[in-house]
């Protein structure tokens, strides 16, 4: 294992290099994508055929295609590399932006975003991360695409209604085109090859694990809590610029002025609960608050949608809780899988959280077609009552971190021996050792972890 010291980052230049432009292929992905959900609805009226349903389903397609093919496409760059699989993706989700910008019925915007959610490479983008960045950086580098999706998705509900302005929601798909295209260039130009590419556990999804994922009860109300919050995003945002727009009296030019603020001020809310949740071992307290905050917000947005002050209020209570719980999810999964099932476990969170997008979507539009915009939030506030229920029946999680050990090539025996010594290390608490990755994957106390011991049974690096 390395004994750099280093810079904070702690990772080589090509590392950084690598884990910065892989969050950037994600960012501008994603950026293209989260830039429709504040004004798709303000112009969905000008498309022909559009009814408020039709409307929310263009708005929660792409999830769907996403969330049914972003395993397969990482199981496929195991296959066939990395790069084929992303630059392909990448391409899918360019010719699925050009068909919603050349659209002139919503039946078309449908077809090109469920294309766009087809472009579904985010498991090719964590697997060739992981290949490019040894096992103690790794974390760092997914952190990193972590904070790059949230700046993303601030940036462009600001950015969003202001290019409404400019050049329209077609003029907005053309640009995502435009940024996809770049992505395959950051790809080709700037993502060195990976010498190995192999399958990581804690990256990626492993078939063989799948079952035994899906049957964990605390993985699976993880699984709920991203769906669930993803859905209530997703359908809140099928109704919002238009109670906005048209019960507020806000022009949809001027609604960046409620979003920029609003987003400012809640972004830095969650930092002092995330600090409790983790150095105070207050994770279930806090998450738990953070569900009854959304719901709370859910409901001031049922009663007090007809003011653009108390519209902004509540958008900010409810940001603050939505940026505490995108933060604190990912932490409970990686404490609560089983060290070589993160990467399984984080597949299907991640598609359960797309496949809350599609489903939030699509009932918000129905519900807002068939009862009024009224319905959506009292739906929203509904399920996140239930998703509250699971929530609170969850076990208090072990304050353990996820670590890797390179210990190289080992036969059955010598790994399983090798894991009898690594378990007997003050402050290890599970170890999984797989002889043919050449690494062990270990669940650690961090306050209580014997580093010199521990070190002494890794493989040193190259």
């Amino acid at each position: 294992m390395s004994k750099n010291p280093g810079a904070a980052a702690g990772m080589s230049r090509a590392e950084a290099r690598s884990a910065a432009s892989m969050a950037g292929i994600y960012a501008l992905r994603m950026l293209g994508l989260f830039m429709i959900l504040p004004v798709f609805a303000l112009y969905a009226d000008e498309l022909e055929g559009t009814t408020p349903a039709l409307t929310g389903f263009a708005i929660g397609i792409y999830g769907m295609t996403q969330a049914l093919l972003q395993i397969p496409y990482g199981l496929l760059s195991d296959r066939i590399g990395r790069k084929p699989v992303i630059i392909f993706g990448l391409l899918v989700f360019a010719l699925g932006s050009v068909i919603a910008a050349r659209a002139d019925s919503i039946y078309l915007v449908i077809a090109g975003r469920a294309i766009q959610g087809a472009g579904a490479i985010a498991a090719a983008v964590m697997a060739l991360t992981a290949d490019l960045i040894r096992e103690e950086h790794r974390v760092k580098a997914m952190a990193m695409i972590g904070m790059s999706i949230g700046a993303s998705f601030a940036l462009a509900m600001v950015l969003g209604p202001v290019l409404n302005t400019w050049i329209g929601v077609p003029g907005i798909f053309w640009l995502t085109a435009v940024l996809a295209i770049g992505g395959i260039g950051v790809v080709v130009l700037l993502v060195p090859n990976p010498v190995v590419t192999r399958v990581r556990r804690d990256a990626e999804a492993v078939p063989a694990q799948f079952a035994s994922v899906l049957r964990d009860p605390q993985l699976l109300r993880l699984d709920i809590g991203i769906f669930s919050l993803h859905l209530i995003l997703t359908a809140s945002f099928v109704v919002l610029p238009l109670a906005l727009r048209d019960i507020a009296g806000l022009t949809s030019s001027r609604h960046w002025e409620v979003y920029l603020p609003v987003l400012l001020l809640s972004l830095p809310m969650a930092i002092p609960f995330i600090l409790q949740a983790e150095k105070h071992r207050r994770m279930k307290q806090v998450f738990v608050g953070a569900i009854v905050v959304i719901l709370l917000a859910e409901l001031a947005l049922y009663e007090f949608h007809y003011e653009v002050l108390t519209i902004a209020i509540s958008l900010f209570v409810f940001y603050s809780a939505f940026n505490l719980l995108e933060a604190i999810l990912p932490s409970l999964i990686a404490k609560m899988a089983p060290p070589d099932s993160k990467g399984t476990a984080m597949g299907f969170y991640s598609s359960s959280q797309f496949f809350g997008a599609f489903v939030g979507g699509t009932m918000g539009g129905w519900l807002h077609g068939r009862f009024g915009l009224e319905a959506v939030f009292l739906f929203c506030a509904a399920v996140t009552l239930v998703w509250l229920v699971f929530a609170a029946s969850m076990k208090n999680p072990r304050y353990l971190s996820t670590r890797l050990l390179r210990v190289g090539s080992l036969d059955p025996l010598a790994a399983r021996k090798l894991a009898q010594q690594i378990t007997a290390v003050r402050g290890v608490a599970e170890v999984v050792v797989i002889g043919e990755d050449e690494v062990a994957y270990l669940k650690i106390d961090q306050h209580a972890l014997d580093e010199e011991a521990l070190m002494a049974l890794a493989v040193p690096e190259a």
